[in-house]
Parts: structure tokens; sequence; C-alpha cells
């Protein structure tokens, strides 16, 4: 269930809150199994670190509150909480991808962006359609936190280069200074061109293996894209394959 759902920050947006706000709205069985599930965590916890537990009589006070949920009628007629995941889109996606690689090469790279729109907007990433700037094509933008990404997306016949990638970034550059880039090669990218093109750039990079591997695997594209942030931040490295980010 997808805690993130702006239904539950109506409380505010910090944890405790959403879930205390979480727990008002949905249904007392779907209360109980998420109580349960988050005292064996607490307990695990409890248990790995050889803490004692710092409230008194809690699991006590634990089952009465239970006890007095499962007392209670379902709440019948509310709407059931959303799926932070649709596992069955994500396979779909995948098969898509596929169906994209078999179109006629004018067809391809429209077809490409159409399909990472739809990636993005089933990640919550609030991607936004192509436009144009004075002089210039971008692909698109998204939102990953609380930064503003803009897009590039390539399907051609070889592997990416160097000079594209500068060409992108020379984008960026003349953007504001917190927008970064996220370059979607489907065919990926050459080692000289990523060689060339250094470290410790205001881009990130993915291609098209990426893309199936967390569709097939069913790994949500937001992960994969933070992974990536994270591991470009730690190493400098703008490309890392999701197959090494999830070993």
């Amino acid at each position: 269930m997808d805690i993130d759902d702006p239904i539950y920050a109506e409380q505010g947006g910090s944890k405790g809150k959403r879930l205390r706000c979480f727990l008002q709205k949905v249904d007392d069985a779907t209360a109980t199994r998420t109580l349960q599930a988050l005292w064996e965590h607490r307990a695990e916890h409890l248990a790995r670190t050889g803490r004692q537990d710092p409230i008194q009589n809690a699991e006590g006070r634990f089952l009465g509150l239970l006890a007095r949920l499962n007392g209670q009628p379902t709440n019948a007629g509310e709407a059931p909480p959303r799926r932070a995941f649709d596992w069955r889109l994500l396979a779909e996606l995948r098969d898509e991808l596929v169906r994209v690689e078999s179109l006629r090469a004018h067809e391809r790279g429209y077809a490409f962006e159409a399909f990472l729109r739809r990636c993005f907007d089933m990640a919550g990433l609030t991607a936004r359609e192509p436009f144009r700037n004075t002089g210039e094509q971008i692909d698109g933008s998204f939102l990953l936190g609380e930064e503003t990404y803009l897009l590039e997306a390539k399907w051609h016949s070889q592997p990416t280069g160097v000079a594209d990638l500068h060409v992108f970034h020379g984008k960026l550059d003349q953007k504001a200074a917190w927008a970064r880039g996220l370059f979607v090669s489907y065919k990926g990218f050459t080692t000289e061109g990523l060689a060339a093109f250094g470290s410790g750039k205001r881009l990130i990079c993915m291609d098209g293996r990426d893309i199936y591997d967390a569709l097939d695997r069913q790994i949500p594209l937001k992960a994969v894209l933070e992974r990536k942030v994270r591991r470009a931040a730690e190493t400098g490295r703008p490309f890392i394959p999701t197959r090494e980010l999830f070993d």
C-alpha cells in the first residue's frame, strides 16, 4: 500500500502522521494487518539489538488494541487503499518495450518517448510532455523527490557517444542551477564516450536494458532512478546498470 499517497498526508508529511492518517482511513481489518506487521518488525528490532522494551506492558496494550479493532464492524463501502505498485502493468510495459523495438525506424522515437512518459506517470514522477525553448528541444521533464529532471531520449541504431552527452549537458548548463538530467539511450553508451564525458556531471544515464531489467524483475522505476542518483553521487559515474545496482 502506497503510504506516500497524498490522501495520507492530511495531518502532515512525517512518517508517523502519515501512518496515523492511514490507520484512520482504512477498514479495521487492514488496520489490524498493518499493526501486526509493524509489531513483528518492532519485536525483531528489539531482539536483534538486545534492547528491553521501553514501554511498560507494551504487548498487552497492543493486543488490547487489536481486540477492540477486531470487535468492531468493518467499515463497508470505503474505497480500498491504492496499491503502491501495479505488477500487471509492469509486465505490460515490459512487453510494450519489446513491441516498440519492432516498429519502423521513423516511428520508434515518438513511440519510445510516449512509452517513457507512461513509465514515469506509473511511477508517480509527474512527467511532462516534450517542450521547446528558443532553439532547442527537450523531450520532457519529471520530478524525482524534490528535484526537477529534464529528459533526453534517444533511439539510435548505435550506442550513444560523447558528443550527444555533451550537447545535453550543455542544455542543462543553460537552465537553473538545480536542474538535473536523465539521458535515456535505448542502445546504451559507448565505453569511450562515457570515459571522455567524465564524472561529476549533472545527469544520470539509462539504457534500454536498464528499463527492461527493471520491468522484468518488477523493480519500480522510481527505485531504479533513486539508486542511480545515489550511486552517481557516491562514485561520480553517470551510468551504472540496473543489474549492478540490484545485484
